[in-house]
Parts: C-alpha cells; sequence; structure tokens
C-alpha cells in the first residue's frame, strides 16, 4: 500500500489519531518508496523525532516542596492546587510519545531500503548509525511515556502503555490494551540493547584504521569513512553512551518503591549496574568535574564549547544557543530585569547542610536561626539568591524580605517572590538583562548529566548492597556520595563525619542519598518525579521567610493537594473514551 506523506511538516500523528491519512494536493506529497532514492526525505523522519525531545527545564519544581512560581495562572502550580485531572494534564506525554513512534517505526520498518550514499561500506555504515538512533530513540520515547502514564489500572494489575513496535497504516486496529509494566520495560532494555550494537560510544573522527570501533572493522577499515559516518559532525545525536544512560534511568524507575508489584521482578541491582557501566567509562567513582555541579555558569567552559563538544559534566545536551538571556530574563530578580518566576522554597533551602556536613536540625551542626545562612553548603550560595546573597554582572545584594525597599521585596509586585527566595541555578551570572545595556551569552540546555547517573548508581548500590557494599565493582555509595559533596566543599575539615555516621545505616544512608539528589538535581526537573517513585508525601506545604523585628519567620506560601493516587499520572481522557481496551489508572476515572 502507497501511503501518502507530507514532505514539509512531516505531521505528527500518533497511532491513536491515525484514522487516516490528509489527502492534500498531489504536488506536495511524496509516497512512501520515494524515500529509498531521497536519503534526506528518508532520514528526516528521524530528524522530527529528535525536535520533540522532552525538554530538560521543564519548571515541574514548582509543584513539589522545592519551589512554587510567581506566575498564578502556571499550569504546575493547577496540578499542585487541585486541578490535576485526566483531561487536564499539563504532563500528558501520550500524541508526542505515539507521533514520534510513528515516524520511528516506519523509518526501522524501510531503513535498510535507502540508498544512504553511492559507497556501499559508507551506505552500510550511515544505515547502521541511523537505526541505533532510531532504536535509542524509540526506547526514550517510550521510557517518557511509561514514567508519565505507567501505574496501577484499575483492574489492579500494574501497566505500563501499549506496545507499538510496528508501523501502523490507516486500516491498523488501534484499539490496542496496555502491555504490563514489565514488558514495557523489557522492551526499552531490549531497544537500547539494538541501539548499543549498532551505535559507537562516542562520536569522534579518527587518524588510523586501528581506532575503528572493532565491532565496525568488518564494515569498513577507512578511517575516512568512518569518521564520514560517526566523526565529530555527528555529536548530539544519539550514541551508545546515551543509551546506557537510558538503561540506568529506565531500571531506576522499575526498581522505585511506586511500582514494586508482584508482576515486576526488576531490581536494585540491575539499577546498579547500568549506572557502574557510565561511572567506569567516565574514570570512576572520583571522576566527576570539579565544577560540574555549576555546569550552567562556568562562563569560559561554555564559550569555549566547538564542533559538537561536550563539557566534562554533560553527556548529551541541546544545541548551543548563542546570545541567549531566556533563563535570566524569566527567573532573575525584578531589580535585575527579570521575572522570578521561579521561587526556591524554604523547605529546600533547609535541605542544605551545614559546610561542615551535618543537617541544620543536628546537635553537631553549629547552625545558627539569626544568622541561617553564614557555614551553610557552597551549593546553596550557587543555586539560590537568598536575603543579602549577590547576584548578576555586578554582583549586586539582593534583598528579599518584606522590609526591603527594593522590588525583590516579599510579594512586593507580580514579578517578585512568594518565598523571600529567588532562583539562582541554571542562569549566567553574565548576563545583563538591563534592556539599556542588554548583554546576552551562550548556553546550552542538558539532558543528561553525570552527575544524575552517579547519584543513580548511590540510591541503587545502598538499596542492593547497603552503604560500603559494591556489588561487582570498584566503588560503593558511600564512595559516590563522598566524592559528590567533597566536590561541593562539604565536610572537608572534619572528614565529612556525619557521612561517616550515614555508612552505618542502610536507612540513614537512604535520605542522605535522597538530599544529595534533591540538592544536585534541583531545578532540573526532577523532584516531581523523585517523589512519586519514592511514594514520598506529596502535599508538604511549601514554605517561604520572612525577617520581622529582626528575626527570620517561617512563613506559609502554598498547600498542595494532591491525592494519594497521583503517584501515577493518568492515561488521557479522550483515549480512554475511544478506546474500552485501555484501562485508566486507579482514582482517575
Amino acid at each position: 500500500m502507497k501511503i501518502k506523506i507530507f514532505i514539509l511538516g512531516l505531521c505528527a500523528l500518533s497511532f491513536v489519531s491515525c484514522k487516516k491519512w490528509f489527502e492534500p494536493d498531489p504536488e506536495n506529497l511524496k509516497s512512501e518508496d520515494q524515500m529509498y532514492d531521497d536519503s534526506r526525505f528518508a532520514q528526516g523522519f528521524l530528524n522530527t523525532t529528535y525536535r520533540t525531545i522532552p525538554t530538560y527545564y521543564n519548571n515541574s519544581d514548582v509543584a513539589t516542596d522545592d519551589a512554587v512560581t510567581n506566575v498564578r495562572t502556571n499550569e504546575y502550580l493547577q496540578i499542585a492546587t487541585g486541578s490535576w485531572t485526566a483531561s487536564y494534564n499539563p504532563l500528558n506525554f501520550w500524541n508526542t510519545g505515539y507521533g514520534s513512534l510513528l515516524y520511528l517505526n516506519l523509518f526501522l520498518a524501510n531503513s535498510e531500503k535507502v540508498n544512504w550514499a553511492n559507497d556501499p561500506e559508507v551506505a552500510k555504515l550511515f544505515n547502521m548509525r541511523l537505526r541505533g538512533e532510531a532504536f535509542g530513540l524509540r526506547a526514550l520515547y517510550m521510557y517518557y511515556l511509561v514514567r508519565n502514564h505507567g501505574g496501577i489500572a484499575s483492574n489492579g494489575e500494574l501497566l505500563g502503555v501499549p506496545l507499538i513496535k510496528e508501523y501502523q497504516t490507516s486500516t491498523s486496529d488501534f484499539n490496542i490494551p496496555r502491555a504490563s509494566f514489565k514488558d514495557c520495560i523489557n522492551q526499552i532494555l531490549t531497544d537500547l540493547d539494538s541501539a548499543e550494537y549498532y551505535l559507537p560510544m562516542e562520536y569522534n573522527d579518527i587518524n588510523n584504521a586501528n581506532q575503528i570501533p572493532e565491532k565496525f572493522r568488518n564494515v569498513t577499515n577507512s578511517p575516512g569513512n568512518y569518521s564520514r559516518v560517526m566523526g565529530t559532525h555527528s555529536r548530539q545525536l544519539f550514541n551508545g553512551l546515551i543509551a546506557k544512560s537510558f538503561k540506568a534511568r529506565a531500571a531506576l524507575l522499575a526498581a522505585s518503591p511506586a511500582f514494586q508489584h508482584a508482576s515486576n521482578n526488576f531490581s536494585w541491582e540491575a539499577a546498579a549496574n547500568a549506572a557502574a557501566e557510565i561511572i567506569n567509562y567516565k574514570g570512576g567513582a572520583n571522576a566527576l568535574p570539579a565544577n560540574g555541579h555549576t555546569f550552567y555558569n562556568n562562563q569560559g567552559e561554555i564559550d569555549g564549547l566547538s564542533q559538537g563538544n561536550n563539557p566534562p559534566e554533560i553527556i548529551w545536551r541541546e544545541n548551543i544557543q548563542t546570545n541567549n538571556g531566556d533563563q535570566e530574563a524569566q527567573n532573575l530578580p525584578p531589580s535585575l530585569f527579570g521575572n522570578g518566576f521561579i521561587n526556591p522554597t524554604q523547605n529546600l533551602v533547609d535541605a542544605f547542610p551545614m559546610v561542615n556536613g551535618y543537617p541544620i536540625n543536628h546537635a553537631n551542626s553549629g547552625f545558627t536561626a539569626a544568622n541561617p545562612y553564614a557555614n551553610r553548603d557552597p551549593r546553596l550560595t550557587h543555586y539560590i539568591i537568598y536575603n543579602g546573597a549577590q547576584a548578576g554582572i555586578n554582583n549586586t545584594p539582593i534583598y528579599t524580605t518584606s522590609q526591603s525597599t527594593t522590588v525583590d521585596a516579599l510579594n512586593n509586585r507580580e514579578t517578585s517572590t512568594r518565598t523571600g527566595y529567588y532562583m539562582k541555578k541554571r542562569l549566567r551570572m553574565d548576563v545583563n538583562r538591563n534592556p539599556n545595556s542588554t548583554s546576552n551569552k551562550s548556553r546550552y540546555l542538558p539532558r543528561i548529566r553525570y552527575t544524575e547517573m552517579y547519584l543513580t548508581y548511590a540510591e541503587a548500590a545502598n538499596e542492593a548492597w547497603g552503604p560500603t557494599g559494591t556489588g561487582t565493582h570498584s566503588f560503593s555509595a558511600y564512595d559516590v556520595i563522598k566524592a559528590i559533596r567533597r566536590r561541593a566543599g562539604i565536610g572537608l575539615t572534619n572528614n565529612d563525619a556525619y557521612l561517616e555516621e550515614c555508612k552505618t545505616d542502610k536507612d540513614k544512608m537512604r535520605q542522605l542519598i535522597r538530599n544529595e539528589r534533591r540538592i544536585e538535581l534541583s531545578f532540573e526537573s526532577f523532584r516531581f518525579w523523585d517523589l512519586r517513585r519514592w511514594k514520598e508525601d506529596l502535599n508538604t506545604t511549601a514554605r517561604g521567610i520572612d525577617l520581622v523585628s529582626g528575626n527570620y519567620t517561617p512563613i506559609t506560601v502554598e498547600t498542595r493537594t494532591y491525592q494519594s493516587y497521583m503517584l501515577y499520572g493518568p492515561i488521557p481522557q479522550s483515549e480512554t473514551i475511544k478506546f474500552n481496551n485501555l484501562y485508566q489508572n486507579n482514582g482517575w476515572e
């Protein structure tokens, strides 16, 4: 059957919506078999799916105990305060996910028929790389579909989403039941195995045949042919290291408390082993870059990026954006010509330990309520603008309490803070948003950081083998957390005595690891998903702070109204109405 497809736009129809194809004028169409002789047209199906990969900074943090927003109509504020339903779901990934799977399945069904290049070696290499990308991207989209929509269904089973592994035409049956959660994770891992089979770990030019990875040597011995396909110009496309990272993400999700079920036998050990592969590739527990925790503001490093290179902290990123000040315009305090969109909570500030490593409520911490920001974890100053902290191109002190006479004062105006704090992480401090002298800079948006993978290992290894157990590896959860905290500047004068206290207690180490994850990945869109996969309380009240009569005084900012079943997101109501084989997740009916 010859399927008519748009040349331009490549309409992203999901499997549930492609009941029929549109029929534009013939001159605007190409038929399916024309992709065999037009490699750019064929590759367009793959490229389209890169454009809809979920953004790393989705600001879902404002739906958690880490932050609120001063935009009262924000969709994440709405779901945190009672408006989340199966028909109103800002986290809905259904149409995007299945629309991309449609393209990827079409590509995989036809890629081996495409004339990728005149040179047979180059053509085979292109087909390998592109098929590897397609398998990897299919796993990526399935991961987000399962994360966003998997859960305990109304029939009591732990379900994922419908598994669509073949290209569907307009005559296909779309009333497909949800596969089990286990089968979905297995399919993700299988596709990632296929991606690794076809792809190099990273894309690099080579100078001699000895540098060609072994699995490609039966295809070519030509350094030029290899570099043409697998060289530096392909960087930021899906590669083997990215596939390993998504294995770690999928395995961590599958092992988490929210997905423990008789039908799911994925283990913490499997998650730890998946993450350990990445740590070993990086160079071990102590191989994280010294400035990795300030990746967003490492100005010289960012400005020096070229040829698709990654900073040492980054596994995968989006393309460089030049002359950009979007994050600063959105989030700087109003006195620095920003809109103060994300306001960190007192809850998050309290999570930062003292520089000696002790939590602020520990007897040995030395915390003083009258001077709450003194001798704290240095990441607090890197990530959050608190009362009196400096920010912007001139290191301007920002005064956030209601007693301040500046526009940055608590609840002073719509763009002012609601909590007494502004977000500093994600922002370059050398960007000037003054409309009279605007100066923007280069930036990139991450997709995967090495630190995330190290934290994944720490969490899974502690659950599998305890704080100091190593499994088959040379490092433990304790080793990884010690390295992360030392990088941050914690416990340098007392051998991190609190960490030493935790390393003999699995439960205490669990809480420490979760807290380190909370801090290190703050404002990077992890907290909302972490709380739910841990089955933690979503209804912790968001708190702020004010200076009243010379004393720092906690204030209530926003209460949460989540229901217990919201550990899992809903299947879109529009789909359950259309297809009676789709069980809704429990509670969303």
